[in-house]
């Protein structure tokens, strides 16, 4: 793993500028974009999260206030921090960050699984409108794994897991301990 930035301590981690914790959700997200308006726009900025998962696109939508506001003030690193437990959702926020900005605390466990669906399909009418409903349920499908994929390209970028390993692992939810986590380039450093 390359690294450009100074790696960093302890120490750095001591007061986080956002603190986030539980479910990933619109509730979440108002209180990170609160922390991140009133975060410093220069030096270092620690995100710090422990969530078992939630809603996919509420961690993009912060993910991309991270690149953002990143792009808007090259003057601050904006670090990750992991802590207990990266779940799902929370993995899809980690990606947002470049490698050299993930860290973990120890004994965090990272968690990867392929996004989720739950739907009913009610099939009455037409027969030419129940094709376009299986279609555009089948484009829904089609879109979500797009997205779902370039997260974890952005994930792996780095590392040493190739997309096939983790397209084989992620349908059955892939857990990492920390240590495994750094030793496979997914994270700067464990603390």
């Amino acid at each position: 793993m390359l690294m450009t930035a100074p790696m960093l301590g302890p120490r750095d981690f001591e007061y986080p500028s956002i603190m986030l914790s539980g479910v990933v959700d619109h509730g979440m997200y108002l209180h990170f974009k609160n922390c991140l308006a009133n975060a410093p726009q220069q030096g270092l900025v620690v995100v710090e999260i422990s969530t078992l998962g939630g809603d996919p696109e509420i961690a993009r939508l912060m993910g991309e206030d991270i690149r953002f506001h990143s792009d808007l003030y090259p003057e601050r690193r904006m670090v990750f921090l992991g802590r207990t437990a990266v779940y799902s959702a929370g993995a899809t926020f980690m990606s947002f960050f470049a490698t050299e900005n993930r860290y973990v605390t120890r004994g965090t466990r990272l968690m990867i699984h392929e996004r989720l669906i739950t739907k009913n399909i009610q099939l009455a009418g037409p027969l030419s409108t129940c094709i376009a409903t299986l279609k555009a349920t089948l484009n829904e499908i089609q879109s979500s794994i797009a997205i779902q994929n370039e997260g974890f390209q952005n994930l792996i970028l780095g590392s040493d897991i190739t997309m096939e390993e983790l397209l084989e692992k992620a349908p059955e939810n892939w857990y990492l301990e920390a240590n495994e986590a750094q030793a496979r380039g997914l994270i700067a450093a464990v603390l």
